[in-house]
């Protein structure tokens, strides 16, 4: 029996699985908020309580970055350790991943209602496949044919150097300089850039921003699903946030379609992360692959790859079974 699960600064998805069954059939599962834990530990113990079932081994996919069996997760103050966690939940493995190389770990395995297709492109066997994950951060993995089975990779692609590649996202890119010692793609694209591109557009004085958004906006724990929502209703619509979901999808394009040259993506590439699924009406026009495409010679090779929009929410919890049951 395996625990596999999703550890997230938000909350965190266990679910127990057999070898018999596949990731795909949890036998138990349950989503726990992360932060009323003192540690993960302490979780999992609740949920094994809660289940007449005996699991041997642990596979986790994390919100941070996994060096040498340890992990730290954004936006919690848990620091974790395989050997650790092995010996104090009494299993013969724990294993910890990057929530990235977990979800990468699940595309072989994912099906056509887990997705939605902007670009159905020419897939070529055994090519490689890019994740990009804009969520509350940008995550960024990869994956290689060995010759038997794909292998995920790990990266921190998102941190990289934010390019502009318009006279507007030079200003865009001149503005946040003045206010952060770096500015990555992760500045401009995830759940922490959108407001900052919003900033920008209202600080240039790219359109006035209403009252009543003002009002949302100050009300609000994250800005982001306020900007997102009022860009997509066409009932009451916002010059501001309409330019801003605009740009965001256009730098998701340009940087999409660097992670797909850098790892030569030719299997195709997958946008995962809790905000693709929201704006897929943003992300069906032509703004979205325009920018995938534009890379001067390299334009025809792009077009030629599929890029997927992966739709199941617990895609992260799926690669983590996979990887667990695989080992």
């Amino acid at each position: 029996m395996l625990l596999a699960g999703d550890i997230g600064g938000t909350k965190t998805h266990l679910a127990i699985f057999s070898p018999e069954a596949g990731p795909r059939a949890p036998l138990a599962e349950a989503t726990f908020p992360s932060a009323h834990y003192p540690r993960l530990e302490a979780l999992v113990r609740e949920f094994l309580a809660q289940v007449d079932l005996k699991v041997e081994r642990a596979s986790f996919g994390v919100a941070g970055p996994v060096v040498a069996g340890w992990a730290t997760i954004t936006n919690l103050p848990w620091v974790m350790e395989e050997t650790q966690l092995q010996k104090a939940l009494n299993l013969s493995s724990v294993r910890l991943l990057n929530d990235l190389v977990a979800i990468a770990h699940a595309v072989p395995l994912l099906e056509l209602a887990d997705l939605h297709t902007l670009n159905v492109g020419q897939p070529a066997p055994g090519g490689a496949m890019a994740v990009i994950a804009p969520g509350t951060g940008l995550g960024e993995a990869f994956l290689t044919w060995d010759g038997s089975r794909y292998r995920a990779h790990a990266s921190e692609g998102g941190h990289a150097d934010f390019a502009p590649t318009t006279p507007f996202e030079v200003k865009l890119l001149r503005y946040l300089q003045d206010r952060f010692e770096h500015v990555s793609y992760e500045r401009v694209c995830s759940g922490r850039g959108l407001p900052n591109i919003y900033a920008y557009l209202k600080d240039s004085g790219y359109a006035d921003e209403p009252a009543w958004l003002a009002e949302q906006l100050a009300a609000a724990d994250d800005p982001t699903p306020v900007i997102v929502n009022t860009a997509l209703d066409g009932e009451r619509p916002c010059e501001l946030c309409v330019a801003t979901l605009n740009a965001f999808v256009s730098i998701l394009g340009a940087e999409a379609g660097n992670l797909a040259l850098k790892v030569l993506a030719s299997g195709g590439v997958y946008l995962g992360g809790g905000i693709p699924p929201r704006i897929l009406p943003a992300l069906e026009q032509e703004r979205f692959m325009a920018a995938f495409r534009r890379k001067g010679r390299m334009s025809d090779l792009l077009a030629r790859m599929p890029v997927h929009v992966i739709l199941n929410p617990k895609v992260a919890l799926l690669g983590a079974a996979c990887h667990g049951l695989e080992l």
